[in-house]
């Protein structure tokens, strides 16, 4: 198989859809050996913030010395970036030379078993689990849930630590339609005598997070209140009852970015024990240098691209763009069909005009589905070519789903490289 091959066997597996439940892949992974008892790693779970959050821990470890492995979703440019070692995507020969080594497994589970076939997220996971465990072994993997926890193909092994950057209304069909229904089912990764580091403003999220710690004889965490940041003029302020880190700068922008790289400091330090060289000039530098494609990503000096696509995260990004609020804001969106749009948009619309468009995906939004009141962009690659890169009074922000973020942002790198 050449690596296109592989790409589309994976791919293929789309027409499987989404299907909660462990089975499959704890079959799976027997065949392989369980290569997931071999990782040590982090869980990061949540609604918001868990690529951003991933990509501090490893900025952080990495700058410390140690290898690190990442499991995100979904990918911005390069399907292979989901799977990654010190922030570079695996190679295509490892690619390649993985799924030879995981496609018979796969195959042959529906038809020895009376197990469905695996989707392809599970397919994905499976790769993962077997390329850091057993192909290219890591000091730490930091895993990245899918949409959800309890039942999420990740929730295969026992963590390090357990870390959760929010809780919002998303993917509710599946996962509940309360705050507390879906905090249940992201917690309920968490297993005997694991670490829990979360952030959430609820109090009805905080209960259930520490009623399951004391389920399962962990520890929790609670930005706020076992530990806190306070923004000034030279950065942030990190503290908690054994440290105190001054004038912490990040490249990100936003309340949001401050709360999720307090919680990779907070779990740096605990796992400090089991990863020795870990200091503090390494979260500096591992903080200061993250970046994550497609989360308020500067393409420009007046172009931002956010893929803000839930309420929550179209509310941090208001809250990032108030700091613009002296210049024009032009708002471009686009969204597919599984999010609530109407108070995406209105929450938007507080800050400046919105239009809307449609971009190539499944599940976009066509424009005449949009609700009345918004102007229609037929061509967003037209409406990126009028953009005003010199301008000092007009300022750009293109948000809504990822997929549209991702063909957004290779558009304006093509451009910048003509």
């Amino acid at each position: 198989m050449n690596y296109q091959d592989c790409l589309d066997w994976v791919h293929g597996r789309l027409k499987f859809g989404i299907k909660p439940g462990l089975e499959r892949m704890a079959w799976m992974l027997n065949q392989l050996g369980n290569p997931q008892e071999k990782i040590a790693a982090v869980h990061v779970v949540g609604t918001n913030g868990k690529g951003s959050t991933t990509s501090y821990l490893q900025h952080i470890f990495s700058h410390a010395g140690y290898e690190v492995g990442t499991f995100t979703s979904p990918y911005i440019v390069d399907f292979r970036e989901r799977i990654s070692l010190n922030g570079q995507m695996i190679s295509e020969r490892d690619f390649i030379s993985l799924v030879e080594r995981v496609k018979p497994v796969v195959e042959r589970m529906p038809q020895e078993t009376d197990l469905e076939p695996a989707t392809e997220f599970e397919t994905i996971t499976v790769l993962m689990f077997e390329y850091f465990g057993h192909q290219h072994p890591v000091d730490l993997a930091i895993i990245e849930a899918g949409m959800g926890g309890r039942d999420d193909a990740t929730n295969v092994f026992k963590a390090l630590a357990v870390v959760c950057p929010s809780i919002g209304l998303d993917h509710q069909a599946i996962l509940g339609q309360t705050y507390g229904q879906i905090a249940e089912q992201k917690v309920g990764v968490l297993k005997e005598g694991v670490p829990l580091i979360y952030a959430s403003e609820r109090e009805d999220v905080a209960s259930i997070f520490d009623d399951k710690a004391v389920q399962t004889s962990s520890q929790s965490y609670r930005l706020g209140r076992d530990f806190s940041v306070s923004s000034h003029e030279s950065g942030f302020t990190f503290e908690d009852s054994k440290a105190e880190l001054q004038a912490i700068k990040l490249s990100m922008q936003g309340q949001h970015q401050i709360n999720n790289a307090s919680l990779a400091i907070k779990t740096a330090l605990l796992l400090s024990k089991n990863y020795p060289k870990l200091n503090e000039n390494s979260i500096r530098k591992g903080l200061l240098e993250t970046k994550w494609a497609g989360r308020t990503e500067m393409m420009a000096s007046n172009v931002m691209i956010d893929g803000a696509h839930n309420n929550e995260s179209i509310s941090a990004l208001v809250d990032v763009l108030k700091t613009y609020s002296g210049r024009k804001i032009h708002i471009l969106m686009a969204a597919i069909d599984t999010k609530p749009v109407d108070s995406m948009l209105e929450i938007l619309e507080q800050l400046a005009p919105v239009k809307v468009t449609s971009f190539d995906y499944p599940n976009a939004i066509k424009l005449e589905a949009y609700p009345q009141g918004y102007e229609r962009v037929g061509d967003w690659k037209a409406w990126l070519s009028k953009i005003a890169y010199d301008s000092q009074d007009d300022f750009y922000v293109i948000t809504g789903s990822l997929y549209f973020i991702s063909q957004v942002r290779q558009a304006l790198l093509s451009r910048q490289q003509n």
